[in-house]
């Protein structure tokens, strides 16, 4: 029988590398798609033709970030969401100690981070979904790998129904509600200006924009689309988890076959996506309910294409120094994640540089590939000398009700 011993957060001896390293990726790569909505007007994220130019290279840059980044790293970051519900339950319950009230605080002070990131930084926050989509699913954490995986398809198959449904029978909508959100998914060009002035003047300004879009995010956006999208991704991640995915322990062949799918099956699904939205001239709603859903599924098998890449490098062994610097990456994503925030909306928001709306594709990229070069660095000179990321820290000292040892012993 197992005895109960004081709780505490992972240990590094237990720490699982392949995990590590997929994290690292995830937070790196979900940059190359949030740059866009930290700085150019929100409607551009989905309709790219809103604001700026798709002519040359960025038309390039568009094209690759949403054939292979688009839903696909936020689906990795929700995979592994998942798997850490399980991993955690597993090694606690193991000890004979309760997991449900560890795991409610956990949620819970997540969503307290989610919540205060939302309205103070930055609307795109994902915390305050995984939030409340792991408070509800984490009963699902005991089931076998197979029904796991039922449950997933169900969710998102209901998520694409309610995209479907929508396009569907948008033409019996009343129209002042169609109008309303023509208007939102391709903005006349003073809402644009009204958005850019938002962001770039004080920092008032900017909560008068941004909070009601954070909002929008945490409750309806949610409720009919992001719950079922996320949950399912948290179901799949729990049975990738228990059937050694993520873990590295599976063959070559197994994560070869996971890169063949994303290759050869997701990425011509999400390339037709891309094919039929530019036919329509990216017609509003049509993009955003029905030209949607071939990213929707496509993006599943791209996400596992990355996987697969991943687990494949974890297993070769190659590139030990730039493995070793995205591990780090990743046990600091937290903070990591949140440290991106700060320094795009320094670059591009009112308080700092103020260069919201006035930076193209190219140079958003140049700017993505800055802060991974800083993250990169930073993230293991950190690790050096202490054990958790700054935030990682205060999220587990919150949840263990106990101040957690930082300093590594002799650094």
């Amino acid at each position: 029988m197992a005895v109960a011993g004081p709780a505490g957060p992972v240990t590094e001896g237990e720490r699982i590398a392949s995990l590590d390293l997929l994290r690292g990726v995830a937070v790196l790569g979900i940059l190359t798609m949030n740059i866009q909505s930290f700085s150019m007007p929100g409607a551009a994220y989905a309709n790219p033709t809103v604001w700026g130019s798709l002519e040359g290279a960025r038309g390039v840059i568009w094209g690759l970030t949403h054939l292979l980044a688009d839903m696909k790293f936020m689906a990795i970051f929700s995979i592994l969401f998942g798997a850490g519900m399980v991993l955690m339950s597993e090694r606690r319950e193991a000890r004979g100690e309760g997991v449900w009230g560890l795991h409610l605080r956990r949620m819970f002070w997540l969503l307290v981070f989610g919540l205060a990131h939302a309205h103070l930084l930055w609307y795109g926050d994902i915390l305050v979904w995984y939030a409340m989509a792991g408070a509800v699913l984490f009963g699902f954490r005991r089931r076998r790998p197979r029904s796991l995986i039922a449950f997933a398809v169900t969710f998102w198959l209901i998520g694409s129904f309610v995209l479907a449904s929508a396009g569907i029978s948008f033409a019996g909508w009343p129209e002042e509600v169609r109008a309303e959100l023509v208007a939102d998914l391709d903005p006349p060009q003073e809402a644009l200006d009204a958005e850019v002035a938002a962001y770039t003047g004080s920092f008032g300004a900017q909560m008068a924009e941004r909070s009601p879009a954070a909002l929008e995010m945490e409750t309806g956006t949610f409720l009919i689309w992001a719950f079922w999208r996320v949950g399912g991704l948290m179901l799949f991640g729990m049975a990738l988890f228990k059937l050694g995915v993520l873990s590295a322990v599976r063959s070559d062949t197994v994560y070869r076959r996971m890169v063949a799918v994303g290759a050869g099956i997701g990425l011509p699904i999400v390339g037709l996506g891309i094919y039929r939205n530019a036919s329509t001239g990216w017609e509003a709603p049509h993009f955003f309910f029905l030209g949607s859903l071939p990213n929707y599924w496509g993006s599943l098998a791209v996400a596992l294409g990355w996987i697969g890449v991943v687990m494949l490098v974890a297993r070769s062994g190659a590139l030990p120094g730039l493995r070793s610097r995205l591990a780090a990456v990743g046990r600091m994503a937290f903070t990591n994640y949140i440290a991106q925030s700060l320094i795009c909306t320094w670059i591009f928001y009112g308080y700092g540089l103020g260069l919201f709306g006035r930076v193209d594709r190219i140079g958003q990229t140049a700017i993505v590939l800055g802060v991974w070069a800083l993250l990169l660095v930073v993230s293991p000179l950190w690790l050096a000398r202490f054990s958790f990321g700054p935030l990682e820290w205060l999220w587990r000292s919150l949840v263990y009700l106990k101040v957690q040892p930082m300093r590594r012993e002799g650094a």
